[in-house]
């Protein structure tokens, strides 16, 4: 049976711990002052537990667990107050004056890790599907801000274990299975091996106890005298190792019992065809000092046929690299021995290849990785007090802010990114149901759902048979959700469906935009197609979402105005043009050699517009947009004087616009207007500003020199967004 003796008290684990006995013994290691914190809680614990001895022992043996590991004074005072703050009501108060935050933050995180609790209800389907439980594990260790927190909680269950027989036989057989999927590998993955085992062979007596005994009897020999055997093995290989000049560390454990069931039921394996009962590692500095310690072992031991593997040589697949040999040792006892790198050694316990993922399963999560590492990390450093303070706090924010771990209320977790609210959780659950939410409830209470969770809460969804997300949701500034993938669903919902609504709130945009820039016979499939949209329909929508900019609508603008000329046949008759243009200015002028140009008053066109020239009396050839009203009154009238021009080459050039504007009528109107054409570099050429002091409204024309259309868009927009504009527009259209 498992059974541990006491480096404090020499008494066993089975055995009860003498109060004044251990706080003598604890007294050999510690401060005076540390002594004093440990003593006034072993006496509040005391009075707590007055009527019950079983209470203060519990309390006892959990802090010397974490005594004989030589952690600091605080983490034993909290292992003993523990039991106290979460059972006697109102003593936290107390116990915060007394001992100060420190303490009691350790006691608040392991009672916060017994959110364990809510696993222990789930079906046992549930408990067995691996993805919940290492789903757990993630969230016991992001759940707790100090790496002493999973020690304290590690050192509770393993005495909860070593009295577990006190219980019924199916709250120790739930109890065991609960230690064997989360807390053993918790342990593991932290590289306290002598928790991990502890913890193993006593859920196997419980879970498995025939079996337990059964390979306790063939083991037949007490844990004390092979830890013997291995001590004397590494002493003597070690020598042998020194004498051939090769620097080693050599250390080895017994296997216990809960690893020689496995391996046995793993492989399939006989007790007799177990050979690492007894295991060494060696660690050396290169590679060829692995294989000439392999010949050290080999030369002064017998090795096992078929139990050889060079995995530096022929690495497994996950890039473990190592030498595992077995051999007949002293007394024709069988031994494995490990040889490796120390580089190597470093990988396997902390790369993809980590002992803990090989043994459990689990699948590569490089962010957890580091977690562990870190946490390993930490732990040696804890075991040093007096060089942990800063250095702590450096990883802390580093190891456990970026993920939460909550619970559903079927007693799933779900993982989140740190800051997710519950319409985070909802989304994460199932869209619809994150469509469908209007509330919710954390561990029972309403929350808002900006709330933002916390790792171990149990989170409650209220929803609606039939809902819509809310437009605010998608407002950073709000806090409604905090994942991409949330936000991303509510985006998708509303693009899917309001099509309708987004298409006619598209189409009114892209009309407004026209009639402000005074456009006309503009097709909107035309448009669509220089979009890169396949139908119309697709446009508008876009449009209506704001997925894309008026820029975007302007250029293509443009390059359909450029190539509509080139793709339809003129709209007016014209004068029979000639094979080349004429004039190399700013309009070419087709078939009736060099004129004079000037721009309409009427439409006063810009460069990219669709333009004709009628030849006037003495004044050259006046340029009209092609749908200007003017034009076409001329036209009918003389249609032989309607010439062919396009734009020339020039793009320096400016074009005089007129601009009308309604706004009402304040004071420093015309001066934030002039502002904004300053800013955007336009030269104002004319204002006419007309006041209506019975209806406080103004209106003006400003005449400006603008390059293209885009110039004008942009205009028309900074001017139509400044307070108190009613409406902007082009003139003459």
């Amino acid at each position: 049976m498992v059974s541990v003796t006491d480096k404090h008290t020499g008494t066993s684990s089975k055995e009860a711990i003498n109060l004044d006995a251990w706080l003598a013994a604890l007294a050999t290691s510690r401060t005076p002052q540390e002594m004093e914190v440990i003593e006034r809680a072993c006496h509040l614990v005391e009075q707590a537990h007055v009527s019950s001895s079983s209470g203060v022992q519990h309390s006892i043996a959990t802090a010397n667990i974490l005594a004989a590991l030589d952690m600091d004074h605080e983490i034993i005072a909290a292992a003993l107050l523990r039991d106290v703050v979460e059972n006697a009501a109102g003593l936290k108060a107390r116990v915060e004056a007394q001992f100060g935050k420190s303490i009691v933050h350790l006691i608040d995180g392991v009672i916060r890790m017994d959110a364990i609790r809510l696993f222990q209800n789930l079906p046992e389907n549930h408990k067995k599907d691996r993805h919940q439980t290492e789903a757990l594990r993630k969230m016991l260790f992001a759940m707790v801000e100090d790496v002493r927190v999973v020690l304290i909680k590690l050192a509770d269950r393993i005495h909860d274990m070593r009295t577990l027989g006190a219980l019924a036989e199916d709250e120790r057989r739930r109890i065991a299975r609960e230690t064997l999927d989360i807390y053993a590998p918790l342990a593991n993955r932290l590289g306290m091996w002598q928790f991990k085992w502890e913890l193993e062979d006593l859920a196997l007596r419980y879970l498995e106890p025939v079996i337990y005994k059964q390979i306790a009897a063939m083991v037949s020999e007490r844990r004390i005298d092979r830890e013997q055997y291995i001590t004397s093995f590494v002493t003597t290989l070690k020598a042998e190792l020194s004498k051939a000049g090769i620097e080693a560390e050599v250390k080895g454990r017994p296997k216990h019992i809960y690893s020689i069931w496995r391996k046995m039921q793993s492989k399939h394996l006989d007790y007799s065809q177990i050979y690492d009962v007894r295991a060494v590692r060696v660690l050396v500095s290169s590679i060829a000092e692995c294989y000439a310690a392999l010949g050290i072992v080999h030369t002064l031991w017998s090795y096992i046929p078929g139990q050889f593997d060079d995995y530096i040589a022929t690495p497994k697949e996950n890039n473990y690299r190592s030498i595992h040999t077995a051999i007949i040792g002293p007394q024709g006892k069988t031994v494995e021995v490990q040889i490796r790198t120390h580089d190597m050694h470093q990988h396997a316990e902390l790369g993809v290849a980590a002992h803990w993922r090989y043994k459990e399963g689990a699948a590569a999560d490089a962010g957890f990785d580091r977690k562990v590492n870190l946490l390993r990390e930490l732990l040696e450093w804890k075991r040093d007090i007096e060089e942990t303070g800063e250095a702590g706090e450096a990883v802390r924010a580093d190891i456990f802010e970026d993920r939460v771990y909550v619970f559903t209320p079927k007693g799933n977790i779900v993982d989140l990114p740190a800051g997710a609210t519950p319409l985070d959780f909802a989304y994460q659950i199932h869209t619809d149901l994150g469509h469908r939410c209007r509330g919710a409830k954390v561990n029972g209470q309403m929350v808002p759902l900006t709330y933002r969770l916390q790792s171990g809460e149990r989170v409650e969804i209220l929803s609606v048979k039939r809902g819509d997300p809310s437009r605010d949701w998608l407002n950073v500034h709000l806090g409604y959700l905090k994942t991409a993938g949330a936000r991303s669903k509510v985006r998708y919902w509303f693009r899917q469906q309001r099509h309708e609504e987004n298409v006619d709130a598209g189409r009114a945009a892209l009309e407004r935009e026209f009639q402000r820039l005074g456009l006309t016979g503009i097709s909107h499939e035309a448009l669509a197609q220089r979009l890169g949209y396949p139908k119309s329909d697709d446009l508008l929508a876009a449009l209506g979402r704001h997925d894309i900019k008026t820029a975007q609508i302007i250029h293509a603008i443009e390059d359909i105005l450029r190539s509509k000329k080139a793709a339809e046949e003129p709209a007016l008759p014209v004068h029979a043009p000639a094979p080349k243009p004429v004039g190399g200015g700013d309009v070419q002028i087709l078939g009736v050699g060099n004129l004079l140009t000037q721009m309409a008053g009427c439409c006063k066109p810009v460069p990219g517009e669709p333009v004709a020239g009628f030849i006037t009396r003495g004044r050259g050839v006046t340029i009209h947009r092609r749908d200007c009203r003017n034009l076409l009154r001329l036209t009918e009238a003389a249609p032989q004087r309607v010439v062919q021009v396009d734009w020339g080459t020039t793009t320096h050039a400016t074009y005089p616009v007129d601009i009308h504007i309604t706004a009402f009528d304040r004071q420093g109107l015309l001066r934030d207007i002039s502002a904004v054409l300053a800013n955007e570099e336009i030269n104002v050429i004319a204002v006419n500003t007309l006041s209506d002091k019975k209806n406080h409204t103004a209106r003006m024309t400003i005449t400006v020199e603008i390059s293209d259309l885009e110039s004008l868009s942009r205009v028309l927009n900074k001017v139509g967004q400044l307070p108190n504009v009613h409406e902007v527009w082009r003139q003459g259209r």
